[in-house]
């Protein structure tokens, strides 16, 4: 036969609150889910938000006359490892090409020069391009020797040249030229001239020198 014990009424109430205190807790842990338990956890495992930064593309000379909308956007994403970068143009021609690059002057001579993507023009005269890569205050060049030799060169600086020369050319964005001029801003080094870049800011201290990862 089995023994039953008899608790104290006093005993007894305090072991039914301490149940329903339990049955509480775990119900509302259910409720809550998995995103409770990782709130609670330590933060020193979680990445840290990157902080982007953007600014302007603005006209390069004589091109506010031919082209009196053309402008451009730039945001830069600092990653861990390296940094996104999103360029938005408008006010283009329709359907053009153009080809981006980092440059270490925002205007003529423009310096050490990378070429970073091609942007293709809408029928709107708006297009846009992500790449990634070090664009931020550690952006530099080097050629220790071969066929020229400079120190670590800083590039801070974007700049975006017609694909074709004879586009800027046909629309009269080279008053007093008698023939496309060509530069080499381009895959095959006969791009046009330059349509926008980031002479806003100074030539010493350009936008991807305010990116820190």
């Amino acid at each position: 036969m089995r023994s039953i014990i008899h608790l104290p009424r006093p005993a007894l109430a305090r072991t039914t609150a301490g149940l329903a205190a339990t049955a509480a807790a775990a119900a509302l842990a259910l409720s809550l889910g998995p995103a409770a338990a990782s709130s609670s956890a330590p933060s020193a495992g979680r990445a840290r938000a990157a902080s982007s930064f953007s600014f302007k593309l603005v006209a390069s000379p004589n091109i506010a006359a031919c082209l009196p909308k053309a402008g451009g956007n730039a945001t830069i994403t600092p990653g861990t490892l390296n940094d996104t970068m999103k360029v938005s143009i408008h006010g283009m021609p329709a359907n053009a090409g153009f080809d981006l690059f980092v440059i270490q002057q925002p205007l003529a001579p423009f310096g050490v020069s990378w070429y970073q993507t091609d942007v293709q023009a809408s029928q709107y005269g708006t297009g846009s391009a992500t790449v990634r890569g070090v664009f931020d205050v550690e952006t530099f060049s080097v050629s220790p020797g071969g066929t020229t030799t400079f120190a670590p060169t800083h590039q801070y600086h974007l700049g975006l040249w017609f694909n074709d020369p004879t586009v800027p050319f046909n629309l009269g964005c080279e008053p007093g030229a008698t023939s496309p001029i060509v530069t080499p801003f381009n895959g095959e080094q006969h791009a046009g001239i330059q349509v926008v870049n980031t002479s806003e800011f100074p030539v010493s201290a350009g936008p991807l020198s305010k990116v820190h990862r």
